[in-house]
This record gives structure tokens, sequence and C-alpha cells, in this order.
């Protein structure tokens, strides 16, 4: 019995970085962008919120680009203020490094198993083989995951691991940001 899981972000995750007006160190990106003109050259932030005292900061999309060598589409996505931009630029590694923050996933993705996950149900098989695909990069970890759509306490997880009944070729402790199997045994 083979089944398909896929991580889904539900909202844009949390910015982390530190606010110069509170202190605080989340802010909400809002999928708003500002694009800024001087001649021929462009520059254009991704806006996010303070969740604390609402203060705006800019993440830094483009700097100094010739207007040329920028993608139409992406000119007029960032115009329209397209979420879904704002989702991709987030997932972008050289972004994050470029404006020195970290994303934090909590409460911003679900887990769908393809059907209702009902416990009695699992039990009454022997095998479940799982692929586990993950729609964004979103780290989790993978025995949170397996509790979670399968209706089991992690501290089972964590014993039916230990036991040998849970196995995959991916390390199952820390976290992960891609696709993975495993293979549980009762």
């Amino acid at each position: 019995m083979l089944n398909n899981w896929v991580v889904m972000p539900t909202c844009l995750p949390l910015v982390l970085r530190r606010c110069h007006a509170c202190a605080s160190g989340t802010f909400r990106a809002n999928g708003k962008f500002r694009v800024n003109a001087n001649h021929k050259l462009l520059d254009a932030w991704l806006l996010a919120l303070c969740t604390t005292c609402g203060e705006t900061t800019k993440l830094t999309v483009l700097e100094r680009a010739h207007v040329r060598s920028i993608r139409p589409g992406l000119l007029d996505r960032m115009h329209d203020n397209d979420p879904g931009l704002a989702a991709e630029l987030l997932q972008d590694p050289a972004l994050r490094r470029r404006n020195r923050i970290a994303l934090d996933w909590t409460g911003a993705w679900r887990l769908d198993t393809g059907e209702p996950a009902e416990p009695a149900a699992v039990t009454d098989v022997e095998v479940i083989e799982v692929s586990v695909r993950f729609a964004a990069r979103i780290p989790v970890r993978p025995l949170r995951l397996i509790a979670e759509g399968c209706g089991l306490s992690r501290a089972e997880a964590e014993r039916l691991l230990t036991e040998g009944n849970l196995v995959s070729a991916a390390r199952l402790s820390g976290k992960l940001s891609g696709g993975f199997t495993f293979l549980l045994k009762r």
C-alpha cells in the first residue's frame, strides 16, 4: 500500500529579523512590493511589517538593476503585489542571505495525506509505504510528520524508529526540507 503525502504551505512564513523600533524579532511579509526607478536603474523591495509595532522593513529584491535586464513578467508581478512572487522570493537562499534573514515556518504549513487520518484504519494495515513530497522548502521534523499523518504520538513514532519498525533511507532525526519515503511496519 503506497501513500503520497504532501507538505503544503498555508501562508507566508514569519521573517526573523530585529526591528529597529521595538526590538521585536519577527516580521510578517504580506506580499507587497515597492519599486523605485532612478532613470534606467530599478530598485525593488519586498515589504514586511513588524508583528509587534507594525514598523515596515524592506527586503532587497533588486538593487540598481538596469530596466532591460529585468524580465517584464517579473516587473508586472511586482507592480501587481503578487503574493505568489513573495512566496517564491522568500524561498530564495540568495535573497535570505543578502538580507540576513531567516524564516519561521511555525503554523504556516499543513500535511495533506490525501484522505482523513483514521488511526483505526492505519492499525489494520500490516505495512505502510509512504512517499512524502514538499511543495516548498519547509524544514520539518520527519518524525513529527509521520506521527501526525499516521495518528500516532511522537513518543510512539520514536519507539517504532528505535525498534526498527520505521525504516527510511533518509535520516528521520533532525529536520528535512526535501522529499523522502518511509516504511512503517506494524
